[in-house]
């Protein structure tokens, strides 16, 4: 995570949070345990400022081809590299992963963090069923890349979604396409903006993406409604003046239909894990915290969705899911406990057992632990490369992706020493 994207907006202007009333509201004393899980709430949202998503979409579908995934995948023009040996740090339980192609195992601007693959999407493994083993990766772009306040890139160009094709692991073959937000143009006709937002966290369920928004709550993108726009113009996103729709040079757009924006207790959207154990299906939520020994969860600034009352204990939260609509079955929240757990980096849940990716800096490796919920201190059972990020669950009775044993998904974010890669669920 590294806490960037200019340290999420430098803290959405670094100013005390304000309530509705104008007063502000100091921090709440930590607590340690099982929280009521009523006060964490969410509502849906499909339109902004310039109306409703689905009325965006449908104009543009009017003049822009339509793609799904395997569209997408059938065009992968980047090569991966098979890992042949464990990241730094991670050991014995090390099972298998790849790295990205040279320009992208480089590229400072753009930083990998989230993870999800086809066994989230579809209980068998495969998308479509009977097709392809995916994996997908959002990456945010770092327009400061030195971090001295002075941009070194004019244009930020918002999250970009990798699509691996890693049905061949020794070959593994990837596109990047860009999330936008459908929105008007000044003359009424549909056009679309980037997402600037950290993407920490993404779960692919079904044909929706699921993307934490830090400050907000959850955005939502239908995969099964990508377009595929003009390339050539490499600092344009929208649509030109010639009439033509650009992506930064991206081919495909993945456009956002809905949000679920948080109206409770304030939480930050650090990363998002899919629970196929639980009944039914669910995502868990986990916060960001910078001291790994005193973890405090950062509520300074302005711009947080939320009624301004504060937990500062690290948190996970889950949310119940509904499978035929693949959108979530309720709004409000099932479970919430804390963890004494600083630099939490991604979660995935099964029932009352939460896995964690914590980082430790640029130069320390990182650590997978797990904690029951109400156990409050997690224990570590494998150690994960420096720089880890996202957390993605991959049960070993997969149907039609199976492993001889459970894995658990990890990827790492800095340049130059970038993987993708599965460990041992148990840490063996």
């Amino acid at each position: 995570m590294t806490m960037s994207r200019r340290t999420i907006i430098k803290g959405m202007a670094a100013a005390p949070f304000v309530s509705a009333a104008g007063a502000a509201l100091a921090p709440a004393t930590a607590r340690a345990g099982t929280l009521i899980p009523a006060q964490f709430k969410l509502v849906e949202r499909t339109s902004n400022a310039s109306g409703q998503f689905a009325d965006h979409i449908a104009d543009l579908a009017r003049v822009l081809p339509a793609v799904g995934i395997s569209e997408v995948l059938a065009t992968a023009n980047r090569p991966a590299v098979r890992l042949t040996s464990a990241p730094a740090g991670v050991g014995a339980a090390f099972s298998h992963g790849f790295a990205w192609n040279p320009g992208d195992q480089g590229a400072v601007e753009w930083v990998p963090q989230g993870i999800t693959t086809s066994a989230d999407a579809l209980g068998a493994g495969l998308w479509p069923a009977g097709g392809k083993r995916v994996v997908l990766v959002s990456w945010y772009f770092e327009a400061d890349t030195n971090g001295d306040e002075v941009n070194e890139f004019a244009v930020d160009k918002g999250i970009r979604i990798s699509f691996v094709d890693y049905s061949s692991a020794s070959a593994p073959v990837y596109r990047h396409v860009l999330l936008v937000e459908p929105v008007r143009a000044a003359d009424g006709t549909a056009t679309y903006e980037p997402v600037r937002k950290h993407a920490g966290g993404i779960v692919w369920y079904g044909n929706l993406l699921y993307v934490v928004d830090t400050y907000k709550g959850l955005r939502v993108f239908d995969l099964d409604r990508m377009f595929e726009v003009s390339t050539g113009l490499p600092d344009v996103c929208g649509k030109h003046t010639d009439g033509s729709h650009h992506a930064y040079d991206y081919r495909f757009v993945a456009p956002q239909i809905a949000a679920y924006d948080n109206t409770g207790t304030l939480l930050r959207f650090s990363a998002v894990g899919l629970d196929r154990a639980s009944s039914p299906d669910s995502i868990t939520v986990t916060e960001y915290a910078t001291s790994l020994t005193a973890p405090v969860v950062d509520y300074s600034g302005t711009g947080w969705n939320g009624d301004g009352t504060k937990v500062t204990t690290p948190k996970i939260v889950r949310w119940p899911l509904d499978y035929t609509t693949r959108k979530l079955a309720s709004t409000t929240a099932t479970e919430a406990v804390t963890v004494k757990q600083g630099k939490i980096q991604g979660v995935v849940s099964r029932r009352n057992k939460h896995h964690l990716s914590c980082s430790d800096g640029p130069s320390s490796p990182g650590s997978l632990r797990t904690v029951a919920s109400g156990a409050d201190t997690p224990s570590t059972i494998a150690g994960l490369d420096v720089g880890c990020e996202d957390l993605s669950f991959h049960s070993g009775t997969t149907a039609d992706w199976a492993y001889r044993e459970s894995v658990i998904w990890n990827l790492s974010e800095y340049a130059g020493r970038r993987a993708v890669y599965a460990v041992f669920a148990d840490g063996s």
